[in-house]
């Protein structure tokens, strides 16, 4: 592997090579072969289930790509559990904090069929427009329908992926969650399956530009932990918004990065 000057140069190529091919991949998959699977499903729960399988090869190969050229490197703990199916009827809540640009990527990658939170702007997107909308993803249009619509969405038995801290972490900073995920999660009641992400050194984090690599390739380590259980959340005499609460700061300890690798005494849940 490329040290030094000389391998800095080497991922700054292979990262910006690895953002072109998922750009030129992504405008094919939206105007040639999502259109294709949908206009040949028998129904619009078929559509959206092939177009998410297809999503969910697009980004094994991005991450694969991106592992070849050099650029990072990874380690998967419990990632089986990510297409397994949820316990109840109900579908299931994938939450994870958010260090770098690709995590949603990566969970994608490990996930068959997911729906993931977007931009309002890309239900409009001339060129992304097919795919976001076939595929079921919820868009971050106003609070109040973005759970409405994540609530719908584990109703109907889906998989979600949601960062709850609604960007990207900032280095340095201590994790800040927002409410919205736990709402979602005690108003469907479906299971939450965290995941915890860590990235050394770091690397496509908020603030800094793609071309900025680290001195060597970023590890991604990524612990997917058992379901996590939600009845001492909703118990007797609290008001919804004293669990939500309780839950938030939960998600905050259980998914920060730092515990990998640390034994916790007495965990709520597994992270292996």
């Amino acid at each position: 592997m490329l040290s030094g000057p000389l391998g800095r140069s080497w991922r700054v190529l292979g990262t910006g090579f690895s953002f072109i091919v998922f750009g030129v991949s992504a405008l094919l998959l939206s105007v040639t072969v999502c259109p294709l699977l949908a206009l040949t499903a028998p129904s619009r729960a078929v559509a959206r289930a092939r177009i998410q399988r297809a999503l969910h090869y697009g980004c094994r190969f991005f991450v694969g790509l991106m592992k070849t050229v050099g650029v990072i490197s990874y380690e998967l703990h419990g990632i089986e559990r990510l297409a397994q199916a949820p316990s109840g009827a109900k579908g299931r809540l994938i939450l994870a904090n958010h260090p770098s640009l690709i995590d949603a990527v990566f969970l994608l990658a490990w996930t068959p069929q997911a729906v993931c939170i977007v931009k309002q702007a890309l239900k409009h997107n001339p060129f992304l427009s097919w795919t976001v909308n076939w595929s079921g993803y919820v868009s971050n249009d106003t609070p109040m329908r973005l759970i409405q619509s994540c609530v719908q969405t584990l109703d109907d038995g889906q998989a979600l992926i949601m960062f709850p801290e609604g960007t990207r972490s900032v280095p340095g900073q201590a994790l800040e969650f927002k409410r919205g995920a736990a709402w979602i999660a005690l108003r469907s009641e479906a299971e939450i399956l965290p995941v915890v992400i860590r990235c050394e050194p770091i690397m496509l984090t908020k603030g800094r530009r793609w071309y900025q690599v680290p001195p060597r390739p970023g590890h991604f380590t990524i612990v997917v932990g058992e379901p996590m259980p939600l009845a001492s959340y909703r118990s007797a005499g609290s008001s919804p918004a004293q669990a939500a609460a309780r839950l938030t700061q939960q998600l905050q300890r259980t998914l920060d990065p730092q515990r990998i690798g640390c034994t916790v005494a007495a965990p709520v849940w597994s992270l292996r």
